[in-house]
């Protein structure tokens, strides 16, 4: 038996972002939580959603089950609000055993439909999924699905998922890795059943998903986590085991723990922009803190672009780490010469074009006790479209800075990502259509530079990009796709079609 709850909230009345006017970042689509073997198992889950919230901020959902029946709740939202303890959602989700999912706001009507986890009546019983990524062939194999008589509920990469493996046969492990043998593209799943938690990474590892263990000594017993990141452990004070290795299928059940690699072998490609922006500083991600991955990217930013400046600031909150190494690297002092408003929230006035121009204050403030009179180097981590780029720098001039070099703590964002982050179509990167000195006028500021493709992985200790080998995904600045685009050849050829839909059906 399924019992299932949803918030009535309109959809206009959701707040999507903390700023409608400053949205100038490429965004993570989705978040994966799971555990088995606690009680109170929908709290945790909760917990952990809380903590990757920076993953998905347009939806949240949890199914759990209680030994007979699943639960479930999905609504449109951030955690904190779906899940309030006065709202006493979460004491109706009982059970030793839940998953969940944040979703990120994509282009087009936000749709309670979509909201993961998806969950589905087989043969052996419910099943809950939930999916952080992209598939590269979810349009292909769906057109294939409907003329066999598949019939759509969502359009979600992930009901792709669960449609293949109600055409396949076996158990629910045979029947999941029939179902991902078809597929293409980059994914972290968990799914539970009503006997099993199921982690699985795609074979080139692009995106996170990571297992833990909380203990409870009381009972001498412990129950197994699976999580985007390690901040969802880190909250419910669980240890980390292990990253789940590319092409890792690990099934949880009341026996323990097992591990088996379905899928063909492949070279490794983490996306590298987890280190550079998606992730929160506080987690370790493959082995590497994030926190300190930032801090080695500013300080070879500052080794390939020395600036004579009086001050070196952060663009809150990304920036910050990158601009310590910054900072340290070439002796100019740290200041927070720009203050983040960390409670703008929905905004209180109608963005009309009379006040658009003021948008970037709502979140963003110079701090003009330490940039007036100085020679000003910006930290950022990308530029996407230039626009929240170019406000700073007017608002840093305003505030008296006499020169503003703004420096990028990665290469110049020049191709679309189709392996699950929300990204504009390539026409509108600023630089995929501009040269570097025409980005800099544009942007208004007195330099601008990137760090090399070189320089971003010697950061990360390699000794460059073998472009023969490379150890990263990092399509978005190379445009080096390692998966298959199969649904993107069989578009109008450039992509742009394609990337529309996919905001449509995207999975996160």
């Amino acid at each position: 038996m399924m019992t299932v709850s949803s918030g009535d909230t309109p959809v206009s009345d959701i707040d999507f972002g903390t700023d409608p006017f400053d949205d100038d970042k490429l965004h993570e689509e989705c978040a994966v939580f799971g555990i088995l073997g606690t009680d109170d198992a929908a709290k945790h889950t909760a917990l952990g959603l809380h903590a990757l919230q920076h993953r998905g901020q347009e939806a949240t959902g949890i199914v759990c089950y209680d030994g007979t029946d699943f639960h479930a709740h999905r609504e449109l939202g951030h955690v904190g609000d779906v899940f309030d303890k006065d709202r006493g959602i979460v004491e109706k989700l009982v059970g030793h055993a839940a998953i969940g999912h944040n979703r990120y706001s994509t282009t087009g009507a936000p749709m309670v439909r979509n909201i993961q986890p998806l969950f589905a009546d087989f043969e052996f019983g419910g099943l809950a999924v939930a999916h952080n990524g992209n598939l590269t062939n979810a349009l292909h194999l769906r057109k294939e699905l409907v003329k066999h008589g598949s019939i759509f509920q969502s359009t979600t990469d992930t009901e792709t998922l669960i449609h293949l493996m109600a055409h396949a046969k076996g158990s629910l492990t045979d029947r999941l890795i029939a179902a991902l043998r078809r597929v293409e593209g980059a994914y972290s799943l968990v799914c539970l059943s009503r006997k099993k938690l199921i982690g699985v990474r795609d074979p080139r590892g692009v995106r996170p998903l990571v297992l833990g263990k909380l203990a409870d000594p009381a009972k001498g017993t412990s129950a197994y986590i699976l999580s985007s990141e390690t901040c969802g452990l880190d909250i419910i004070g669980a240890e980390k085991i292990r990253d789940v290795k590319p092409g890792e299928m690990i099934v949880i059940d009341d026996t323990g723990l097992h591990s088996e690699f379905p899928f063909e072998k492949q070279e490794e490609r983490f996306c590298i922009f987890e280190y550079i922006y998606f992730s929160r500083p506080d987690s370790i991600v493959e082995g590497h803190s994030v926190y300190d991955a930032r801090k080695a990217i500013g300080r070879e930013l500052a080794r390939e672009n020395p600036v004579p400046a009086d001050v070196v600031v952060p663009i809150p909150d990304s920036g910050v780490p990158s601009a310590i190494g910054y900072a340290e690297e070439s002796g100019i002092p740290f200041q927070y010469g720009i203050i983040r408003n960390h409670y703008v929230g929905r905004t209180f006035i109608e963005p009309t074009d009379e006040i658009r121009h003021l948008g970037v204050k709502l979140k963003h403030n110079a701090n003009r006790a330490v940039i007036e009179g100085k020679r000003v180097v910006l930290v950022d981590d990308s530029i996407v479209r230039g626009t929240t780029s170019r406000k700073i720098v007017e608002m840093i001039r305003a505030a008296g800075a006499t020169e503003v070099h703004m420096c990028i703590s990665s290469p110049p964002t020049t191709h679309s990502c189709f392996y699950g982050v929300d990204t504009p179509e390539r026409s509108q990167l600023m630089a995929a259509r501009m040269s570097l000195e025409e980005m800099r006028a544009a942007i208004g500021c007195d330099t601008l530079t990137f760090i090399s493709m070189d320089g971003l992985y010697r950061a990360m200790g390699l000794p460059g990009r073998d472009s023969a080998k490379p150890a990263y995904c990092d399509a978005c600045f190379s445009g080096d796709y390692p998966i298959t685009l199969t649904d993107v050849a069989e578009s109008d050829g450039n992509g742009a079609a394609k990337l529309s839909l996919l905001r449509e059906q995207k999975v996160g």
